[in-house]
């Protein structure tokens, strides 16, 4: 499975950005998502996960209520709706999956998509 992450860009500081993240010849249907970023410099972390079967969604602290993960209907893409940006959101974002239920470990990565903040 080939993950592309799109959407980045670049955003004043309390601007928005949706994040989108497509399947090569297939969908998301029997996948759980999640997004990660990493800061210049610095060591690639979590940010959100969804869940495959409830489509339950999780997230780090410094994104709970700015950030929301979803699954369009068809299951072809998985988004990151970004809003209230701040500087220190700025990062590579990866998507990644597994199929099934997550246990530890996505089995596949997006190449990342660049979202800059300025303040």
């Amino acid at each position: 499975v080939q993950l592309q992450a799109s959407g980045g860009g670049l955003v004043q500081a309390g601007g928005s950005l949706r994040l989108s993240c497509t399947a090569s010849r297939r969908t998301f249907d029997n996948y759980a998502v999640g997004w990660f970023r990493q800061a210049p410099g610095k060591e690639r972390i979590f940010v959100a996960h969804l869940t495959w079967k409830g489509g339950r969604a999780s997230y780090a602290e410094f994104v709970k209520g700015r950030f929301t993960i979803s699954r369009d209907n068809a299951g072809n893409a998985v988004y990151l709706q970004m809003n209230n940006l701040k500087p220190e959101d700025t990062a590579v974002y990866y998507c990644a999956a597994v199929r099934g239920y997550y246990s530890g470990s996505y089995d596949y990565w997006g190449q990342g998509t660049l979202v800059t903040v300025s303040s």
